[in-house]
């Protein structure tokens, strides 16, 4: 799912593309796309883009006559620019919005359809698309931790809750708390002022690192390599392989759709986090520490 530092590199990329043109039509390929009735998006034809907003993890376009386009690209929902001089295939999507210079499309990979546009009138409106989360570049040390503290929670599920933190999801959270030195399963309530001073700057500098990265690597292009795997990641997506630090096999945590990727040695003391699966399979074989895991593998 694209993150804050994906958000905003796609918001600088509409920002230079968008904003002072004119939207000329609005084609809707998938009903299923649309999560609003009133106003229609044919409401926004014929006005131009004045605004943009970043609403934690979804995207707003404003249009003169105080009307909004809200999108949440969700897991795998990605926008597309094709410019007018474009001549190339273009991939089938299931929004496009045409301006005079071009065209921007919505694409989900897959068969499920969980991306959504919701068509709303007034600024104030766009607070009902607001978690609440709060904004790290925004906060001190004290209001993070304040918020962060409000409920118990595990640290991964704290800096994934769109309701605390706004704009962090499951990749960049493995890469803040590798950063941090910090176990994803530590309970918010347990954290030193050590650790909650190491997990600001972590957080704070991690969306800096990767929001500059993704910049950089578009180069005033349209940003089309947004994923959630990145090849200069510290664990996410790394599974079985070393961590850049310390050498370690990166280690994980299966639930649902997700994962969880870590460090034992730089995050946990050398233990192993219990995966639900694997460690229901396994029993008392299941090993508690990266010693025994990596003398397993020896035998």
């Amino acid at each position: 799912m694209p993150e804050l530092p994906d958000i905003t590199v796609y918001l600088e990329a509409l920002q230079a593309r968008i904003v002072g043109q004119t939207l000329q039509r609005v084609l809707l390929k998938n009903p299923f796309l649309l999560r609003s009735v009133d106003p229609s998006p044919q409401a926004c034809e014929g006005r131009k883009v004045v605004a943009l907003r970043r609403l934690g993890k979804r995207i707003a376009i404003g249009v003169e006559g105080d009307l909004w386009l809200v999108i949440h690209l969700m897991i795998a929902g990605r926008l597309h620019w094709y410019g007018t001089d474009y001549r190339g295939k273009v991939r089938a999507g299931l929004m496009e919005l045409e301006f005079p210079n071009g065209k921007l499309t919505l694409t989900e990979a897959g068969t499920k359809r969980r991306a959504s546009l919701f068509v709303v009138q007034g600024e104030q409106s766009l607070a009902d698309y607001q978690r609440g989360g709060l904004e790290v570049f925004e906060a001190d040390l004290s209001a993070f931790r304040q918020r962060m503290t409000r409920t118990n929670h595990t640290l991964k599920r704290a800096l994934t809750d769109p309701t605390i933190l706004s704009g962090i999801g499951n990749a960049y959270s493995d890469e803040i708390l590798h950063r941090a030195r910090l176990s994803p399963m530590s309970q918010t309530k347990h954290l030193t002022a050590d650790d909650w001073s190491r997990l600001y700057d972590a957080t704070r500098e991690t969306l800096q690192h990767w929001t500059q990265s993704l910049r950089a690597e578009s180069a005033g292009a349209f940003p089309e390599k947004v994923t959630a795997f990145h090849a200069g990641m510290a664990v996410h997506g790394r599974y079985g392989k070393p961590c850049p630090v310390c050498g370690t096999a990166i280690q994980r945590i299966r639930y649902a759709d997700n994962e969880t990727n870590y460090c034992p040695r730089c995050q946990t003391g050398g233990k192993l986090l219990a995966d639900r699966s694997l460690s229901r399979l396994l029993k008392d074989d299941w090993p508690r520490t990266i010693e025994a895991l990596e003398n397993t593998k020896k035998v």
